[in-house]
């Protein structure tokens, strides 16, 4: 008898044939089938999985597979959060520190967003780093910034990786190092950073910290304005136009001017020069602009 009690309960215990475990839910939601991971998930999280009741509540506050809804969002992630999920921690402290939100809470977001951060989630500790750069418009402590970024850039946290060189360029929380600046902000545009790759191709361009080479500089300065960052495609357009680390060419110097004016980075010294070139240049010049398309950034 006491046997058939222990299988009986042994089975009651048991995942039931066919239902979904929370690496199922997992592939489902990658696939970017939404709907069919919501009733997947649905059941795991209210029988209490903490992985699944944090997936819900980012479904609910991303609008995937149900209408958005940031009061259950709250509702699913905090009941995972309190069980002590970081990744859920994270996710509910930023919903607190969002400024445009009512909800609005900057105590609470970052007391949660220490906790993730301290659990070693990298974007936490990244966001942390924000924080403590004044972010938020509290008194900025760069040392503590610097020491969050450097956490989360021992990850390989890319963001983190290019702010930490910021401050070793300029010397913000942690001693001026140009040559520590420029690994970093190297390291950043590698991974595919618009502003890094700007940051240093501007670096190698001058041999600040690094190798002076005009040619890669421009060529970083490039592939940063390819995805769009309007400060790069303005320097684009002077290297074009004076000829600097690349061959002159004022028509795709007007077309970079274009582009960095149309993103709000006008500059009225070049639209004066542009102004000479003749009408077939400025013609071509605005088609080249009209067929960008700005690369994806990783």
């Amino acid at each position: 008898m006491k046997r058939t009690a222990i299988a009986l309960a042994l089975l009651l215990l048991a995942t039931p044939a066919g239902a979904a475990t929370i690496a199922d839910v997992q592939k489902t939601y990658d696939a970017g089938d939404f709907a069919a991971a919501l009733s997947q998930v649905q059941p795991l999280a209210d029988a209490g999985d903490v992985a699944a009741m944090r997936l819900l509540g980012l479904m609910y506050r991303n609008g995937q597979g149900v209408a958005a809804n940031t009061d259950t969002a709250i509702d699913w992630l905090t009941r995972a959060a309190d069980k002590g999920d970081p990744q859920a921690q994270y996710a509910l402290g930023m919903i607190w520190l969002d400024q445009k939100d009512a909800r609005y809470d900057y105590t609470r977001g970052e007391a949660l967003l220490r906790k993730a951060a301290e659990a070693g989630i990298a974007d936490a500790q990244f966001n942390m780093g924000l924080l403590a750069s004044g972010a938020f418009g509290n008194p900025p402590d760069m040392v503590n910034a610097a020491g969050w970024f450097e956490k989360a850039a021992a990850q390989g946290h890319v963001p983190a990786e290019y702010n930490l060189g910021v401050l070793y360029l300029e010397g913000q929380g942690v001693p001026k190092d140009p040559i520590k600046a420029a690994a970093l902000i190297g390291a950043a545009a590698d991974k595919g950073n618009p502003d890094a790759m700007m940051d240093y191709g501007v670096l190698v361009f001058r041999g600040e910290g690094v190798q002076q080479d005009e040619k890669i500089g421009a060529q970083w300065l490039i592939l940063s304005a390819k995805r769009g960052n309007p400060i790069a495609q303005n320097r684009v357009a002077r290297l074009y136009l004076f000829g600097k680390g690349v061959a002159a060419d004022p028509v795709e110097a007007m077309k970079w001017n274009i582009l960095s004016a149309k993103s709000g980075r006008g500059d009225a010294e070049l639209d004066s020069m542009m102004d000479k070139l003749t009408e077939t240049q400025k013609q071509e010049a605005q088609a080249r602009a009209d067929a960008f398309t700005p690369l994806a950034v990783k």
